[in-house]
């Protein structure tokens, strides 16, 4: 139980900003160009952190929610903690916001973050963005060369097709078809594409999955990128695909592509292999076809995003993550494994507010 009386409170004192875009990139966020896609849900999400266990200095990151495009928005977030050393950093090559703690002397170690988050299912947005844009999202990072095997791996795939659009569909086509989900995999994989087409091993589960379909459509000339975050609420499609309440796992990774006039289009082949891992149910099955259909284009938002960020280093840290969609921490101990919130001493929890 959180000691309200040791703590300091406080609340953000601007929304956050329109978000996964690059540095320098104009927001996407556009009220006024949203597409009929449904209505807005609203959740509470809490994260709950004690470090208490823990003595000598003490860092903690999380992942902040931002808004973006039609889908979602993301009011400014609030917290207690006993912490006098906390603030909202953003990562100058990705924009991620990140919350940043720490904790100098020993004691009562504690933080709650709260955020509220509104969402309503997805489709492309058609709207146009910046070039600087679309020009982060044809990079390169460490976990995702775009060179090498990934190249001629995603030129086999496309073949002689000539529009943007078939190729960004043959490539999501190869991914469902030849990955798997592993259930063996800790947390949502690790994300190393190269590592995955050398070893010929297609299992994995999101971060694998969404991120193999990033780099190869980033080889093939397309501009595409990952998405982080975490499920909130259950799923209308498939009881795999969603969580509510307790959502200390539920972190999902998504994609999305960039073509001409339909602007970032979501798709999500991991979650198709989710469904047939999950639902038991095989590839080929009617409901299964469907869903793999809808999902090139669409996602159903009972999942906030927090950010596009890959091989982040955060900040006041030195240690390079692939992503960044859980709570990370450094103590004397060295770095807390992130997948083992037991442990770790963390928990998140989701809460939707109906009017």
């Amino acid at each position: 139980m959180l000691n309200r009386r040791r703590f300091l409170s406080h609340a953000a004192t601007a929304s956050v900003a329109a978000a996964f875009v690059s540095r320098g990139a104009s927001p996407v966020f556009a009220a006024d160009k949203v597409a009929d896609t449904g209505a807005w849900r609203t959740f509470e999400v809490t994260t709950k952190v004690d470090l208490t266990d823990t003595t000598g200095p003490a860092k903690l990151w999380l992942p902040v929610a931002q808004s973006a495009g039609e889908y979602q928005k993301a009011s400014a977030p609030h917290w207690m903690s006993d912490s006098k050393q906390i603030a909202i950093k953003k990562d100058s090559t990705s924009g991620a916001d990140i919350l940043s703690v720490e904790w100098q002397a020993d004691g009562k170690r504690s933080i709650e973050f709260t955020q509220t988050v509104q969402t309503r299912n997805r489709t492309a947005d058609g709207v146009a963005v910046s070039q600087a844009e679309l020009d982060s999202a044809l990079v390169a990072t460490p976990s995702a060369p775009i060179d090498g095997i990934v190249k001629d791996t995603a030129m086999k795939i496309v073949g002689a097709r000539e529009k943007d659009e078939d190729k960004a569909r043959a490539i999501y086509d190869w991914v469902v078809e030849n990955t798997f989900r592993d259930a063996n995999v800790a947390g949502c994989g690790v994300g190393n594409v190269k590592d995955m087409l050398e070893s010929g091993y297609f299992g994995g589960k999101c971060a694998d999955i969404n991120s193999l379909y990033t780099a190869l459509a980033r080889a093939a000339s397309l501009p595409a990128r990952d998405v982080f975050g975490v499920r909130v609420a259950t799923s209308e499609q498939f009881k795999a695909l969603g969580r509510a309440g307790d959502i200390t796992g539920a972190q999902h990774c998504r994609a999305e592509v960039y073509l001409e006039g339909q602007g970032w289009v979501p798709v999500d082949p991991a979650d198709v292999r989710k469904v047939v891992l999950e639902e038991k149910l095989p590839l080929d099955n009617d409901a299964v076809q469907a869903f793999r259909q809808k999902a090139f284009g669409n996602w159903e938002m009972n999942w906030i995003g927090y950010n596009t960020a890959r091989d982040i280093t955060l900040p006041g840290n030195e240690i390079r993550q692939n992503f960044f969609m859980y709570p990370a921490a450094f103590t004397s101990r060295g770095e807390v494994d992130c997948l083992s919130p037991k442990t770790f001493a963390y928990s998140i929890s989701s809460r939707e507010i109906t009017v």
